[in-house]
């Protein structure tokens, strides 16, 4: 299966969450697409609840169902920990996920493609690869021939905040991932057991 290229805000709408992370999707519309968004919608089923909820956790991060599969099936073989939290933090250590939270793209798939361009670096060599695990310590910067992409720079001085498994420095360009996110630092909308139970029904 290809990695979707059409209309986010559409898909956003559906699952009823901001896949950018701005909320722009749902201020507008705050309703389903189509022609009987705006009208009453049947109760999910206890399948139609995870399936939305994996679909949502999947299109989040912008990965094919391979992909998202395969990282599900690995965060499964970690020993120590719930399954559903490995599998989040391995989502949360993917290359272009740590540029996004670092405040380098204002969305994710603006941060992937910037690592698919080539202007990502990790411990000083270029890196183009989105879902690279990234490893506390090590230090994430933008290429020194990219550090004037306005881009770049309007989405470094549009962050709010930054979670604090992340630092930062605005001067650099550069940052790092600290330490592994906990699970009351990722998002509280997910419930990754209802993504657990779709895999093992």
């Amino acid at each position: 299966m290809s990695r979707y290229t059409g209309p986010s805000w559409r898909v956003s709408r559906r699952l009823g969450v901001s896949l950018s992370g701005t909320g722009k999707e749902l201020a507008r519309r705050p309703f389903a697409p189509g022609e009987h968004g705006q009208g009453r919608r049947s109760k999910l089923s206890e399948y139609g609840t995870q399936l939305r909820e994996k679909q949502k956790l999947r299109f989040t991060y912008g990965m094919t169902e391979r992909q998202f599969h395969n990282l599900f099936v690995r965060a499964g073989k970690i020993r120590e920990g719930k399954h559903g939290v490995n599998f989040m933090i391995l989502l949360e250590r993917r290359l272009d996920n740590v540029v996004y939270r670092l405040g380098l793209a204002t969305t994710r798939r603006q941060a992937r493609q910037l690592v698919n361009h080539g202007h990502i670096t990790v411990d000083g060599k270029r890196l183009d690869i989105p879902s690279y695990e990234v490893k506390p310590g090590q230090v994430i910067s933008v290429r020194e021939k990219s550090k004037d992409m306005q881009i770049i720079k309007d989405a470094v001085e549009a962050v709010v905040g930054r979670p604090q498994y992340v630092e930062f420095d605005a001067d650099k360009l550069e940052g790092k991932l600290v330490r592994l996110p906990q699970r009351e630092e990722m998002d509280a909308d997910l419930d990754e057991s209802l993504i657990v139970e779709y895999y093992n029904r």
